[in-house]
């Protein structure tokens, strides 16, 4: 879901590389160890098909938002920088990790001499100022506060690149390892404008070639790829299928090949089956419950005063959070093999480590029902919490409702399809709903759209002034150890607000056919299909 200059390059996740996708182990969290890759020989030609948990938002690097859209991205939107099995940025279309300045002011770097767009059009640095902008500023940019530190980016010649920032920008490097790195057709974006997410053009071992909404969007092999000869596939179908069950019995059947963000009850039916195999890593990310606090006018408009019990008083949303057990709800729904959660950061972050599970505030209803009482709440609490159409979040949904009846809320389920719940919320129209976000190597990555004021994804219409500053002091501090410190406050206020509620971390379960060969899945929870194909 969706929702460096100094020190960054070397961010690293702590994740074990152990092989094995074997018999389910005696402890639920153990499933089959953490297998990301297989490297199996492969076979050229063939199609392969990829069932997705939801249909992608817009095929538009600078405004998309969902994590479904950036695994078909990684087909066909190669970036400046890629994450790699360790968690580490690397050279993608850059040629090297950036060059910075002595006082972190000045990002420099080249790109690819023999890369071209889909198109045809040649890169060159030109076409990554183009992009860089384009994010920075083009209306509704879902980068723009990823990129506001970007004072200008020029070419210095053909394929070098500067970049003037306002001040050191720590996150930088892993910024640009996401979609505000990836380059789009300068060609193509005079062509179509607005409409590029119709005609998607990029650097990519695959093209666009169709979509039909709700039903597929199909990528062909890009004969223009510069590392083509290395592409073993013919076509990648991206096909969303909501239903965790559905996309195992489309597996089972072979209609499907790789089924993406798997549940961890079907995870465990799959290793039943001799003929499927499981990759898995931690997840940098987390899922939870937005509520809307000040958003009346959309994103990146001023917050303004909305009349719910919930926007009104912070202790109402601190109420709401006590009625929820975290623990129940890992065990309930996902038989805990996920982790509770109440930061926006992964404990499996080396740079800023997040709050443990352990750490977590446990339920208290008792608590709850004194704070609704501080706050002068007369009868139950009305809450519409907008869930999408996923049987997971069905049965989270009932979960949460049933927990905070006992507390004194009225719970009220809006099951809505996940591109629609998205624009809904971005406008303001909403009480609460399920807010996730796949994760980044920096924290910042992880904070500063959602909780700054009139951040691109601050949904919540949150604003509070020390969070913005502690976000600023976060992107410019270049001292680990201080670093965690910053963030270790930030989660603190971003908790006391109760803006954003965080329930839990999820793991990037993805379940393949025995005959696929060449996946790989690391801990930003995408789907990599370049090396992909049919084992020999």
């Amino acid at each position: 879901m969706r929702r460096t200059a100094v020190a960054l390059a070397a961010v690293a996740l702590v994740m074990s590389t152990t092989a094995g996708c074997g018999s389910l182990q005696s402890s639920a969290t153990e499933v089959g160890g953490e297998r990301m890759t297989d490297d199996r020989p492969v076979r050229d030609g063939g199609t392969l098909t990829v069932a997705l948990n939801a249909d992608p938002d817009k095929l538009d690097p600078t405004l998309a938002q969902t994590l479904v859209g950036r695994t078909v991205f990684a087909g066909m939107c190669e970036k400046l920088y890629d994450v790699d099995a360790r968690g580490k940025a690397v050279p993608q279309l850059a040629t090297a990790l950036p060059k910075v300045s002595a006082d972190g002011r000045t990002v420099s770097f080249d790109v690819r001499k023999d890369a071209k767009f889909s198109d045809g059009t040649k890169l060159d640095a030109a076409a990554v100022v183009t992009s860089l902008l384009r994010h920075r500023d083009l209306a509704g940019s879902a980068r723009a506060t990823e990129l506001a530190p970007l004072k200008s980016a020029e070419a210095t010649g053909q394929y070098g690149v500067r970049l003037t920032l306002k001040q050191a920008y720590v996150p930088l490097t892993a910024v640009l390892a996401d979609r505000s790195g990836m380059v789009m057709s300068p060609a193509a974006l005079k062509k179509y404008g607005k409409n590029f997410t119709n005609h998607p053009s990029c650097v990519g071992p695959f093209k666009f070639a169709e979509r039909v909404g709700g039903d597929r969007i199909v990528v062909t092999k890009d004969a223009n790829y510069y590392d083509a000869a290395a592409v073993h596939l013919d076509k990648v179908i991206y096909k969303p299928i909501p239903d965790g069950s559905v996309r195992l019995a489309n597996l089972r059947s072979g209609d499907v090949q790789v089924g993406d963000q798997m549940v961890p009850v079907d995870v465990k039916s799959a290793l039943t089956d001799n003929k499927l195999q499981l990759f898995n890593s931690p997840s940098l990310g987390y899922q939870g419950i937005g509520i809307n606090v000040g958003n009346v006018k959309g994103l990146g408009e001023k917050p303004g005063r909305v009349d719910t019990p919930m926007a009104r008083d912070v202790r109402v949303r601190e109420a709401f959070e006590l009625s929820i057990d975290r623990d129940l709800i890992n065990k309930v729904v996902f038989q805990g093999m996920y982790e509770p959660a109440c930061g926006p950061m992964s404990p499996e972050s080396a740079l800023a480590p997040g709050v443990k599970a352990s750490e977590c505030p446990k339920r208290d209803v008792a608590g709850a029902k004194k704070l609704l009482k501080r706050a002068g709440v007369k009868g139950r609490v009305p809450v519409e919490l907008k869930i999408s159409t996923t049987p997971e979040w069905s049965r989270i949904g009932q979960v949460i409702q049933a927990m905070a009846k006992d507390a004194g809320f009225t719970v009220t389920l809006r099951p809505t399809e996940y591109a629609t719940m998205l624009e809904e919320t971005d406008d303001g129209h909403y009480t609460a709903f399920n807010s996730g976000w796949s994760g980044r190597l920096d924290p910042d990555g992880n904070i500063a759209s959602f909780l700054q004021t009139q951040g691109a994804m601050n949904a919540y219409g949150l604003s509070d002034k020390k969070i913005d500053a502690l976000i600023e002091r976060g992107r410019t501090e270049a001292d680990p150890a201080e670093r965690t410190k910053i963030y270790g406050e930030l989660t603190r206020r971003a908790n006391d607000a109760h803006a954003l509620i965080y329930l839990y971390r999820q793991k990037n379960y993805i379940v393949a056919g025995k005959d696929v060969a060449g996946v790989r899945v690391y801990g930003d929870g995408l789907v990599r299909v370049k090396d992909a194909g049919y084992a020999k």
